[in-house]
């Protein structure tokens, strides 16, 4: 049969964990069994398990101490203490220190089987959760980037034709598309990917700071710059330099940037002496940069340069076709993240979602997923829970009430409980600067 998890057990008093072993074996378990710490620390770092029970008095350490080292260097991996004495002193120290749970030897042996499939089942949540957290933030790869529509395999191959170039790649497509997405997994397909990929927004920085951000500059060039300062171009090298929102950049700026392309060479603010680089540029925007050059708000020549190879990316609304996978992908992602249950989903909800108008893409999509979860109340998601089809769940709001008001209350009241209060985190939820919500607050005179 099927195993259901990996499980160590470490204590010196052989009767009591060969009983243990014989038990939880037969439950389909995979068990390994230590006499010492020092022998369970080599095992450790051989294999890896989802749950370990360590006896609290052992010839060479103390269960209890040895808690916050195991949590430090296996935070995923659960642990629960087996003792002789039931201290509850040492039960709350172990639980402080990150413990699952501890057990008193000699107690029935019905309540083992239980505690560890309680414990196993958290470890196994938070393996997925990791493991997903990894595909989602850090494994770029064009594998993770989801879409079976003709518009996005048609982007996705034209990506991988361009990744093992040094070809300039310009990304165009409307905000919330997933540029940046597509620039880390083109990066990470080519053969620069064992140095720095780089990503800026053009848009975020005013002119001067802009410069000073992806060029660098030298000490005392201007007012507060009181040591060299290394620009992202130089954290680049060797590289990939993604520069988002591109159509927003300064004309000056524009300038330095078709000289990198050219030669591979800039000045810092305030040096005479240009600095070298080899940098992959990928840059991105929302803008029709023919029409911007035609109108003279974008360099013709730098626009030639960075289209060598331009790769359309299509909004939401031309790959319906990919909503629902997105939708699902989304759902397991922050289920876990939220540590709840992964609830069914009503063919109301999907109908929904496939009708709205996704003017925030992918980005929207995703926003209107993890809002939903939040208010849901039960294992169902329906078109209730959604932010555009009313306030959510059941319970809380009055199902005949319509007005606007009463639902936006409802609902940012949903996420000040979610986020415990804190404000600035309920703020980046609701997608919303903090000095609104402070004022929401104080209009709907939420008690927080």
């Amino acid at each position: 049969m099927a195993r259901k998890g990996k499980l160590l057990i470490i204590d010196d008093e052989e009767k009591l964990r060969r009983l243990l072993f014989r038990i939880i074996s037969l439950e389909g378990y995979d068990v390994d069994e230590a006499g010492t710490l020092t022998e369970g620390r080599k095992k450790l770092e051989k294999n890896q398990y989802h749950l370990v029970l360590c006896d609290v008095k052992l010839p060479d350490g103390n269960g209890v101490d040895f808690v916050p080292e195991f949590k430090s260097k296996y935070p995923i991996t659960e642990i629960v203490l087996l003792t002789a004495y039931g201290t509850i002193k040492d039960g709350v120290q172990a639980m402080r220190s990150g413990a699952f749970d501890y057990l008193t030897k000699g107690d029935d042996n019905d309540k083992i089987i239980p505690l560890v499939e309680k414990a196993m089942e958290k470890a196994r949540q938070a393996e997925k959760l990791e493991r997903l957290l990894n595909q989602q933030n850090q494994n770029h790869s064009f594998d993770n980037i989801i879409g079976e529509s003709p518009a996005m395999q048609q982007a996705l191959k034209l990506s991988k034709k361009v990744a093992n170039t040094d070809t300039s790649v310009l990304l165009i497509g409307e905000t919330g598309t997933g540029k940046e997405v597509f620039a880390n997994a083109i990066h990470q397909a080519s053969n620069r990917n064992k140095e720095n990929f780089i990503a800026v927004n053009c848009s975020a920085f005013s002119r001067e700071i802009l410069e000073s951000e992806i060029f660098g500059h030298k000490a005392g060039s201007f007012t507060g710059a009181t040591k060299d300062k290394k620009g992202l171009f130089e954290e680049a090298d060797g590289g990939t330099i993604f520069l988002d929102e591109i159509g927003e950049m300064d004309a000056d700026l524009q300038s330095k940037l078709l000289r990198v392309l050219e030669n591979g060479t800039f000045l810092k603010v305030g040096e005479s002496r240009e600095t070298k680089v080899d940098v992959r540029i990928i840059a991105a925007t929302n803008r029709n940069l023919e029409e911007e050059s035609n109108k003279g708000n974008f360099r013709l020549d730098l626009y030639y340069r960075l289209s060598t190879f331009t790769i359309a990316l299509p909004s939401l609304n031309e790959r319906p076709q990919d909503i629902e996978l997105l939708v699902n992908n989304f759902i397991d992602y922050f289920s876990l993240r939220l540590k709840r249950e992964r609830p069914q989903v009503d063919p109301t909800f999907m109908e929904a979602l496939r009708n709205h108008g996704w003017k925030g893409n992918v980005r929207e999509l995703r926003n209107v997923i993890e809002r939903s979860l939040i208010v849901n109340d039960d294992n169902l998601l329906t078109r209730a829970d959604l932010p555009f089809h009313g306030a959510g769940g059941s319970g809380g709001l009055n199902p005949s009430s319509m007005l606007l008001a009463d639902m936006e209350k409802y609902h940012i009241n949903r996420v000040l409980q979610h986020t415990d209060g804190n404000k600035t985190e309920a703020a980046k939820l609701l997608g919303i600067g903090l000095t609104t919500l402070y004022r929401k607050i104080e209009e709907y005179e939420l008690v927080v």
